[in-house]
């Protein structure tokens, strides 16, 4: 407990060190040459001269808990970095904005991009050194990997960066552990991964008891349990679990958020269309191309998508995932949009008809859904609400994550609808359009999944999400 109360008093400091650095630069631009520029400096108004350094203080703390801009211990150097460039990024312009509203005309640029330069070199000297700081106050944690179906843990904490917090001692199949649980006496924390409720149950109950913190990747059932309504009926306490029913009031206002900005985008956006449709027809083919998708219920609708791939991709019918920068069937200009997710923005079409909604769990094709029903049945159940260009899915995992991790993510996601998660979603969707591991493809011969579950062939077949197979417009 006294490693957890200092841990948990340095990290906050650690923050408020990293809020104050990187409010500096902005705060000495808005002194010596925006505030002056307003008029507010010399006014007699001291809420109008501090208007604008709180106001960037609140938005960055915002956009730093969407980006996860402060996770020192999780995150690698360059995430931390590029998470807090992010998030100052977005408060200097909307701040920018504030400050040519003042001004009653826009400003000139140069101070603030001077202000930027300052909060990379803050951002960049924070995270060395607090890294630094942490892994010295705080050695990796003593840790076991305990498995049933699933395995593979140990090497993800490597490839993460993440064996600097957690010394991997053991990794222990759950039986020999359920034998004797007095084996997790000697460790700080372990991974329980892929484990039947009933035997994790017994590891949980034994870890609070003794004081070790468990990490516990969950199950299909415990996705569908995080949206459980608690109640007391007959004086005993109960879970109420339903299938997705939201308030009508957020089905409303989330369509009517979905006309608005994709209508906003769509007038924003009109050059690039333009733009992106007369290179794209250099080759010969069509712009366009549309694709039998899944929606809510099982819904079948035509998704529309700029070609990025030969019109000719997939002649022999077959399905092929997509190996990213090595995909020889990729134009050259398939290549640039789809690096820039140009492709993605004919869908906003989907969405003004009301096939798509901003954000909701990616449309999958019927043929590729099928294939993992065969074997995952759950698959079916993220079609409980409508499909979105963006998602709880696409935000936290990768183009490669395996499809039953998708659909964790996307059953947590449908388990708490609601509208603030969905503007979470959108904000924290800006930060992957720049990350490539996002939409990585995969290498030819690789297998997309751990062992999730006690059968998932067809899981390990192709999830081809950005193969161009059927319809070409």
């Amino acid at each position: 407990m006294r490693r957890n109360w200092k841990h948990d008093i340095g990290l906050r400091i650690l923050k408020l060190i990293n809020i104050l650095l990187i409010a500096c630069p902005f705060f000495l631009c808005w002194h010596f040459y925006y505030a002056v520029r307003a008029g507010a400096l010399y006014s007699q108004s001291i809420k109008l001269y501090l208007l604008l350094p709180v106001a960037f203080l609140i938005l960055y703390v915002v956009f730093g808990r969407i980006y996860n801009a402060f996770l020192v211990s999780y995150y690698r150097l360059f995430e931390m970095v590029y998470s807090q460039m992010l998030s100052a990024c977005i408060s200097d312009g909307l701040a920018y904005f504030l400050i040519c509203i003042l001004c009653k005309h826009f400003q000139t640029l140069w101070p603030g991009l001077l202000a930027i330069a300052g909060q990379f070199a803050m951002s960049l000297i924070w995270s060395l050194c607090s890294r630094r700081w942490y892994f010295w106050c705080f050695p990796p944690k003593k840790t076991y990997v305990i498995y049933d179906t699933r395995f593979g843990i140990e090497e993800m904490l490597e490839s993460y960066g993440l064996s600097k917090k957690y010394e991997v001692d053991k990794v222990i199949p759950v039986s020999d552990v359920l034998n004797d649980l007095s084996v997790l006496d000697d460790i700080e924390e372990v991974f329980l991964s892929g484990i039947h409720s009933h035997d994790r149950n017994v590891i949980i109950k034994y870890c609070i008891d003794k004081g070790i913190e468990a990490l516990v990747l969950p199950r299909i059932g415990d996705a569908i349990m995080l949206g459980a309504r608690r109640m007391h009926i007959m004086h005993l306490p109960v879970l109420q679990v339903h299938r997705y029913n939201p308030k009508p009031e957020y089905l409303l206002s989330k369509r009517f958020f979905d006309i608005v900005l994709s209508s906003i985008t769509l007038l924003i956006l009109w050059p690039v269309f333009l733009v992106t449709a007369i290179l794209i027809k250099k080759d010969g083919g069509p712009v366009f191309y549309k694709q039998e998708r899944l929606t809510k219920d099982g819904k079948v609708f035509k998704l529309i998508k700029f070609r990025s791939m030969r019109v000719d991709a997939e002649k022999d019918g077959v399905a092929r995932l997509s190996t990213g920068d090595n995909d020889d069937r990729i134009t050259p200009v398939g290549r640039v949009i789809r690096k820039l997710r140009i492709d993605e923005l004919p869908q906003l079409f989907n969405v003004l008809k009301g096939d798509l909604s901003i954000v909701g769990p990616r449309p999958e094709r019927p043929s590729i859904a099928q294939q993992y029903e065969e074997e995952m049945p759950d698959f079916r159940l993220r079609l409980q609400c409508k499909a979105g260009m963006t998602g709880y899915a696409q935000v936290h995992g990768k183009y490669n994550t395996t499809p039953y991790d998708k659909l964790m993510m996307d059953l947590m996601y449908i388990a708490n609808p609601g509208f603030l998660q969905d503007l979470r979603i959108i904000i924290a969707t800006v930060k992957i359009l720049f990350l490539p591991e996002s939409t990585e493809g995969i290498k030819e011969g690789q297998i997309t999944a751990m062992d999730t579950e006690p059968s998932n062939a067809a899981v390990n077949e192709t999830e081809a999400e950005e193969d161009e197979k059927t319809t070409v417009a």
